[in-house]
């Protein structure tokens, strides 16, 4: 019986790792589902879902010639795929501010007080070496809606010295 496993890769960017991971589990006979794969300062990471059917120790030994030849860390953990359940973000906001130890644990906890479920979170770091600013991103879902996520930016904005915008996603589905 085949069963879902996230597979999780890290190492050093370089070409081919993308190419090499899926043709390894296209030869095993997986079959992907959802994936994100994200490139952090000189270096990769890949979640990957896997439909496979083999056990977790089958599946890293599958991966284990790709990710050595790439010089790949690998993790493998069996999941519940939950397919076709695809949350849209009704929010996106963006913080700026300077570049301080807290200041993501901060933000997120306070949104995340006010209702806010984040699907996704980019972070970056712009201005100069001297003056470093933190820039996040991050897509979500107000679950208490949107008037309590401006009053917790606002609170945050004067507290904490950072420059917070929420823009509503106005999504036409159908």
């Amino acid at each position: 019986m085949k069963k879902w496993y996230m597979v999780t890769l890290v190492g050093r960017d370089r070409r081919g790792i993308v190419a090499g991971v899926t043709e390894a589990l296209f030869e095993g006979r997986c079959n992907l589902g959802e994936a994100s794969m994200v490139r952090l300062g000189g270096n990769f990471a890949t979640m990957l879902m896997v439909e496979f059917d083999g056990d977790t120790p089958a599946l890293e030994d599958m991966l284990r010639p790709v990710s050595g030849r790439l010089g790949l860390r690998c993790h493998v953990d069996e999941i519940e795929a939950g397919l076709h359940r695809h949350v849209e973000p009704d929010v996106r906001i963006s913080v700026y501010g300077a570049d301080r130890a807290g200041i993501v644990a901060e933000v997120t906890g306070a949104l995340a007080e006010a209702g806010l479920n984040i699907l996704n979170l980019e972070t970056d770091i712009g201005g100069t070496e001297g003056n470093p600013i933190y820039i996040m991103h991050l897509d979500g879902v107000a679950e208490q809606g949107v008037d309590t996520l401006r009053e917790v930016l606002e609170t945050l904005s004067r507290e904490k010295n950072v420059e917070a915008r929420l823009v509503e996603n106005d999504l036409l589905m159908g």
